[in-house]
């Protein structure tokens, strides 16, 4: 009997490395990891606390902090080296193509932006919406994550919804533009056990 096929990949990381440059030497965060993740795929990477997961996920974003580096690897996504890419080619494919939710939505989240504003330039940009458009996708967005009175939470700010709340307005903005690869870097670390179970 023939073994089913399995489908190309859409993510294929190969040997990646990265480190950090630091006053006290070079840190190497990441030291040759290598998978690969098809279309329809679920994937989980598991370790202890600073072993690299999350360090991995924003390489292949390109979001790294400043003091960090990409030293070695590929991660091709769609025949595409994302480590190649320039930030330009990289603004057109984060969010859009790639989406991530982060651990901690607080810091995630523009303090000074609306909630509804930041899910919604992401619809404007990546989609070219109508800003009644977007509002209107932006709330069923909201709603579809639990967040109760979607409409009329359009024009809050992050420190006006609590922690569980943020972290499902992260999702619906992850999700907004039906992404064909999601990173959830621990989506439910900062939160009780309660509203994991109900992000989950």
């Amino acid at each position: 009997m023939i073994p089913p096929r399995r489908s190309e990949p859409l993510l294929q990381v190969e040997d990646l490395r990265v480190e950090f440059w630091t006053a006290r030497g070079t840190v190497h965060a990441v030291n040759g990891i290598s998978f690969d993740i098809a279309p329809g795929e679920t994937l989980g990477i598991v370790g202890e606390s600073g072993c690299g997961k999350s360090v991995t996920s924003l390489a292949l974003l390109g979001i790294l902090a400043r003091a960090g580096r990409v030293v070695g690897g590929r991660a091709t996504f769609q025949g595409r080296d994302l480590l190649q890419l320039s930030d330009a080619e990289l603004r057109t494919i984060r969010g859009r193509e790639i989406a991530m939710i982060f651990q901690d939505p607080m810091s995630s989240l523009n303090p000074v932006l609306t909630v509804g504003r930041q899910i919604r330039e992401a619809l404007e940009t990546h989609f070219g919406m109508e800003k009644a458009a977007a509002n209107k996708r932006t709330a069923e967005l909201l709603d579809q994550v639990g967040i109760p009175s979607a409409k009329l939470r359009l024009k809050d700010y992050p420190h006006q919804f609590s922690g569980g709340m943020r972290q499902r307005a992260m999702i619906a903005m992850a999700l907004a533009c039906e992404p064909k690869l999601l990173i959830a870097d621990e989506p439910t670390t900062a939160l009780d056990v309660t509203i994991q179970a109900q992000i989950l």
